[in-house]
């Protein structure tokens, strides 16, 4: 081979070689922008998820919107901050602070108090255990039902759930007893009440999903506004005043049987056992009030 033939071969392999550089090159800048224009499509969807859901969560994901520390400045102050936050009890609450909760015959004999936290699981078992035995006896007029509740595990745990369940039962309450009673039975169930580390009644769509299981409560559009738009806060913390208050209550549950503190069974036996040896009973209360009345008449007479 001459030496002319051999530096054009040498040539034509060189523009070989550089043609097919030139061509891998484009294919790499094919892919690369491929890869960049998936990449920016994959962001601009996360992003666009993101936006979708943050937008849902600021208008429909009911977390809880009451500024807890403005109720409280509120009422503390007696002036509003730059939200003012309505400070009437519901309707169907009684006494002169509006703070009485009673649930049955106002005229009943007997009266049980009951000391709760909605986030308590304690209270849960209580009421899971002899809840439907007090309804039942409320029901008969054996006795009425003061309920007083407490949000000491808001301040223990983090989070709002307790004040803001306190909240919702409030606004149950100005819907009628049985709403009441109807939401304060879901809060308690096993299915529904959350673990005392967890803070799901601080969501207020989670409290209004409940109340749909309560008929008087189900599509209740006055309720829902009362629960997002937070009327029963200021109530709910002065409640929670009541509550922390009484010197005899120094956990959740404590019950009382007309004004004294009883331990609180667990089972509807033992909360009947517990009846019988602390309930008035009506006629007795009658009979000896008649008694009293005839010493004191013979005591008059023996006198004169």
């Amino acid at each position: 081979m001459s030496k002319r033939n051999s530096q054009e071969a040498k040539r034509a392999a060189r523009e070989r070689l550089l043609a097919e550089r030139q061509k891998q090159k484009r294919k790499d800048k094919v892919r690369r922008q491929l890869t960049v224009g998936g990449s920016v499509v994959a962001i601009l969807a996360i992003a666009a998820g993101i936006g979708v859901a943050v937008a849902n969560m600021d208008s429909s994901s009911g977390e809880d919107s009451t500024d807890w520390g403005a109720v409280r400045g509120q009422l503390d102050d007696g002036e509003p901050g730059e939200v003012e936050y309505a400070t009437d009890a519901p309707a169907n609450a009684s006494g002169e602070d509006g703070l009485t909760v009673l649930i049955g015959d106002p005229d009943a004999v007997n009266t049980i108090t009951l000391y709760e936290d909605p986030r308590c699981p304690s209270c849960a078992n209580f009421e899971q255990g002899v809840g439907e035995t007090i309804h039942q006896d409320v029901e008969e007029g054996l006795y009425n039902v003061e309920f007083v509740f407490g949000t000491f595990l808001d301040d223990r745990l983090g989070g709002s759930g307790s004040r803001n369940a306190v909240a919702a039962l409030g606004a149950a309450l100005d819907v009628s007893p049985e709403a009441f009673q109807g939401l304060h039975q879901q809060l308690y169930t096993v299915e529904n009440h959350p673990t005392e580390q967890t803070d799901e009644f601080g969501d207020d769509a989670r409290l209004i999903e409940l109340a749909q299981n309560v008929p008087e409560l189900e599509g209740n559009a006055d309720f829902e506004a009362a629960v997002n738009d937070s009327t029963f806060a200021a109530w709910a913390l002065q409640m929670s005043d009541k509550f922390q208050a009484d010197p005899d209550v120094e956990g959740t549950p404590t019950v009382k049987v007309n004004g004294t503190v009883v331990e609180a069974p667990r089972t509807p036996e033992a909360w009947d056992a517990m009846l019988q040896t602390t309930l008035t009973d009506g006629g007795e209360a009658e009979a000896d009030a008649d008694a009293d009345a005839d010493a004191d008449a013979d005591a008059e007479e023996e006198t004169e």
